[in-house]
């Protein structure tokens, strides 16, 4: 999936709606919040909710695509700033750093996953793809910086990364350590 890029733009009543959703769905979680709920936060009328996204499965993949979107972009924003190959392969982990500051209650992506089991509902796969998307990244940068074994690599960082962001919460600093582990993998593969 392309992140929602391919969905129509959102007008102002979209935008709100999914606003609205957003928070709830990563405060309360998926299934706890109706569509009630959803429209009075928003300021919305039900019918308008429902004409807009048809329904709260479709309303859900759309928070979702709306933060794969966000976060991607952030990713990437760390990935081109970084100063050398080596030191892009890592950059997920320092964009991580600056996303949990501001998301304390841990990935909505894995928090989607666990509510939505179903791999044909349209959040579980929005979920799906944002993980893929994150490994194949890890895999893409590691073969531009020559790390051996690009493709282990890539799966060693993806776990790690995940393994950090289910954990942050719990203020460990798992972000942290995750990152400097991560560095360590990267030099480690990069010695010839």
């Amino acid at each position: 999936m392309d992140s929602g890029s391919d969905a129509p733009p959102l007008t102002p009543a979209g935008r709100r709606i999914v606003d609205a959703a957003e928070e709830l769905f990563y405060e309360r979680g998926i299934t706890a919040v109706g569509v009630d709920l959803i429209a009075e936060r928003s300021g919305v009328t039900k019918r308008t909710l429902y004409n807009r996204f048809g329904s709260k499965d479709s309303l859900v993949a759309a928070c979702l695509a709306e933060r794969d979107r966000r976060w991607r972009a952030e990713v990437r924003a760390v990935v081109d700033a970084s100063g050398s190959a080596e030191e892009a392969v890592t950059a997920p982990f320092e964009a991580l750093r600056s996303w949990t500051s501001a998301y304390t209650r841990g990935c909505a992506f894995l928090n989607a996953l666990a509510e939505l089991p179903d791999p044909r509902h349209p959040g579980h796969r929005v979920a799906a793809d944002q993980k893929r998307w994150l490994r194949d990244l890890f895999e893409e940068l590691a073969t531009a910086a020559g790390c051996r074994g690009p493709s282990a690599l890539a799966t060693r960082l993806f776990v790690l990364h995940e393994g950090a962001v289910a954990t942050e919460p719990l203020a460990l600093g798992s972000v942290t350590a995750a990152g400097d582990l991560a560095r360590e993998l990267v030099r480690a593969a990069s010695r010839g």
